[in-house]
């Protein structure tokens, strides 16, 4: 007996398997769902609305997604707008989704579906497509304002030229009917009909389509354009240049040679110092206007340069060392603000040292160099102040001209126009550096000072008494720290003599053992720029270009 059992115990699995998985499969077939027969009433309206009515017989969970956007040209998509939506159903977006238990009926309006063509208007519109499940029998009934004149349908993917099952249309030409059998899922059926010429006045929504190439497009009309544009902006900021950043007056192109020596004793043009002439002349407070700052400060006692000794290998190294010498109270600010940055309560420091609260007693200095040149009555405003405003105007010009080419190309094919914006702005921001003008007063200063750097160019000690080469020539070096001529000078230095003896030593600048003047051009432009690569390194000034 239980050999039988078991030889039954398969045949039994296996007649029992169909009738489990039967109510499976048929959970399966309803979740994926049929439309059995769907039926379309379409109504085309004055101003081109087509007023649908749909009802439609289904089984299981089915959704429909409505074509809504299609290509029209290069350039193009068109757009057709459903609205009114009612129903048993919701839309969501561009979905349809039935909640009848089988059944289902709604309506909705869609605009832009009529076309005027030559001598008509022509309604497309895709009846039946995007279900999620096949539709065995679609059939729509039209109704126009007009008499129609041309029929026809189509059945697949959406530029298909199969017809459909069937069209036709009554007696009076008034109503056309259109068929088509067994559309499977996702495929579309399309009616088209023509009507008289202004039966309704529709017309198609069209939606601009980004294409680079064709949103940067070049002829006459843009080339023209952005050509017109660039001289208008560029044009413009040569204007507001001539207008706002020129100086007061023009300096003389061959400026008198000035020797800045009266009776014997150094002044200077205007009794302009090295800082003052380096920011005047290109109205910036840099790092060659603060080394110069530096040697001017020892070769006027209020600061010695110790040059220490190294061996083969070391880096060269300078002991600055505070002497009492003239009171501080007779320094202009940015000279006691360098001053007090460089030996902050100390009374010797290294060069090589020079960093923290140096670094930060900097800007001190800059922003005084910076009041200075105003309070002289060279500048109306502070050039940094000047430079500031214009080349933020010229970012934000670019940000402007940047965000106008984005909506230009995304929007029409007139993209290059946002680049004239983009130059003019960009042309703005570099030429705001040249936008700080001198005043008369200032114009005049710079005059005199180009003619003191020609004779810092080409002069030579000439007829000085020997008595005061040494002081007097040491004055003229700082200011040839800022004309870039120290190397000529430095030599000048190192050639002169008090007493008909060539001397060891200067009274501001003292060098290691077996060291005199005819190290002295060396030594000083090593020290003007390791000067400057310790002022510059502070990031509070920049280098001279």
């Amino acid at each position: 007996m239980m050999d039988l059992l078991r030889r039954l115990a398969p045949v039994a699995v296996l007649a029992v398997l169909p009738v489990l998985a039967a109510p499976s499969a048929a959970s399966a077939s309803a979740a994926a769902g049929r439309i059995s027969r769907t039926t379309m009433t379409m109504e085309l309206r004055p101003g081109g609305v087509l007023h649908v009515k749909e009802q439609i017989a289904y089984t299981g969970q089915v959704s429909r997604t409505l074509l809504t956007r299609v290509r029209h040209d290069d350039a193009n998509d068109r757009l057709y707008r459903v609205t009114g939506f009612k129903g048993d159903g919701t839309l969501s977006g561009d979905t349809i989704t039935p909640s009848g238990n089988g059944k289902a009926t709604f309506e909705y309006d869609v605009a832009g579906a009529v076309t005027p063509i030559s001598g008509g208007e022509e309604l497309r519109w895709f009846a039946a497509d995007g279900w999620d499940a096949p539709v065995e029998a679609a059939l729509v009934t039209l109704a126009g304002p007009a008499p129609l004149q041309s029929l026809s349908c189509f059945a697949g993917d959406l530029t298909s030229a199969i017809g459909c099952t069937s069209v036709s249309m009554d007696e009076g030409g008034t109503r056309a009917e259109f068929e088509q059998q067994d559309l499977p899922a996702g495929q579309t059926f399309t009616v088209v009909a023509g009507f008289p010429s202004g039966a309704t006045g529709g017309a198609p929504i069209l939606s601009h389509r980004f294409d680079l190439a064709s949103a940067f497009t070049l002829d006459t009309v843009t080339g023209g354009a952005l050509a017109g544009l660039l001289v208008l902006l560029l044009g413009g900021l040569a204007v507001l240049y001539w207008t706002r950043g020129r100086d007061a007056r023009a300096v003389h192109s061959e400026p008198d040679s000035l020797t800045a020596v009266e009776n014997g004793h150094f002044s200077p043009p205007d009794g302009v110092r090295p800082g003052q002439i380096g920011t005047l002349i290109d109205e910036q407070a840099d790092v060659v206007d603060v080394t110069a700052t530096v040697v001017d400060l020892a070769v006027r006692g209020y600061l010695r340069i110790d040059e220490q000794p190294r061996g083969a290998y070391d880096a060269p190294d300078w002991l600055l060392v505070k002497t009492s010498g003239p009171p501080l109270d007779e320094l202009l600010d940015y000279e006691r603000a360098l001053h007090n940055a460089i030996f902050d309560g100390r009374d010797t420091v290294l060069l090589s040292q020079l960093h923290g609260s140096f670094a930060a007693g900097l800007g001190k200095v800059r922003d005084a160099l910076y009041r200075d040149v105003v309070r002289q009555g060279w500048f109306a405003r502070r050039p940094d102040a000047v430079r500031t405003r214009w080349t933020t105007l010229g970012v934000l010009v670019t940000f402007l001209g940047v965000a106008a080419t984005v909506l230009l190309a995304w929007f029409t094919t007139y993209g290059l126009l946002g680049l004239a914006l983009i130059i003019a702005g960009a042309a703005l921001a570099v030429g705001g550096q040249y936008m700080p003008a001198k005043t008369g007063k200032g114009a005049a200063a710079l005059a005199h000072t180009l003619g003191f750097r020609q004779y810092l160019t080409t002069g030579e000690i000439g007829d000085v008494d020997p008595a005061q080469r040494v002081e007097l020539f040491s004055r003229y070096l700082p200011y040839a720290v800022v004309f870039d001529t120290v190397d000529h000078w430095a030599r000048v230095v190192a050639s002169i003599n008090g007493n008909g003896h060539q001397a060891d030593t200067l009274y501001w600048y003292h060098g290691p053992a077996e060291w005199d003047l005819s190290n002295f051009a060396a030594s000083m432009t090593t020290f003007t720029a390791t000067t400057s690569g310790a002022i510059s390194s502070s990031r509070q000034f920049h280098r001279r270009l």
